[in-house]
């Protein structure tokens, strides 16, 4: 539990800080947020097969399949827990390049603008800049919800 929730205010601290002007925020990139979720990832993994073997065969055909497609539910639950970390790791970066992209793309626009639209214009910025403050805890919060997620199919 104190690794999900140190994790978890990890990822929020570096999120709220690329809110602030010209500080980086890394988990913006998508290598860090890989090593994070495959460092989780493979650790569980292993930690999983070596502790609970026939609990792991288990989860790779779902109960009630028919023996035929037996090998295929394998393969498919197999490239499941394999992409697991990319898609948690994707959804972070995508996540907070999104927000990021946008104010960039509107502020961009302000230098073209009469009195009355650049007034506007800020007024949006203020309310994206609230969606990111919310965006970052929510993203910090799903990924710490994720890998507990993951974790729990282990045992």
């Amino acid at each position: 539990m104190l690794l999900f929730l140190s994790l978890f205010i990890f990822i929020l601290l570096n999120n709220f800080m690329g809110l602030f002007p010209y500080i980086f925020t890394s988990t913006s990139h998508l290598s860090m947020n890989l090593c994070f979720s495959m460092i989780l990832w493979i650790s569980m993994m292993l930690f999983g097969w070596v502790n609970y073997l026939n609990n792991m065969f288990i989860h790779l055909v779902p109960q009630g399949t028919p023996k035929i497609l037996m090998p295929f539910m394998v393969m498919i639950e197999t490239i499941s827990n394999v992409i697991r970390p990319v898609t948690l790791s994707v959804r972070l970066t995508a996540n907070m390049i999104a927000g990021h992209l946008l104010m960039t793309l509107i502020s961009s626009t302000g230098i073209n603008l009469n009195f009355f639209f650049l007034i506007f214009m800020l007024m949006i910025q203020n309310l994206l800049i609230i969606l990111e403050l919310s965006v970052s805890m929510i993203q910090a919060y799903v990924f710490m919800i994720l890998s507990t997620l993951y974790s729990n199919e282990i045992f």
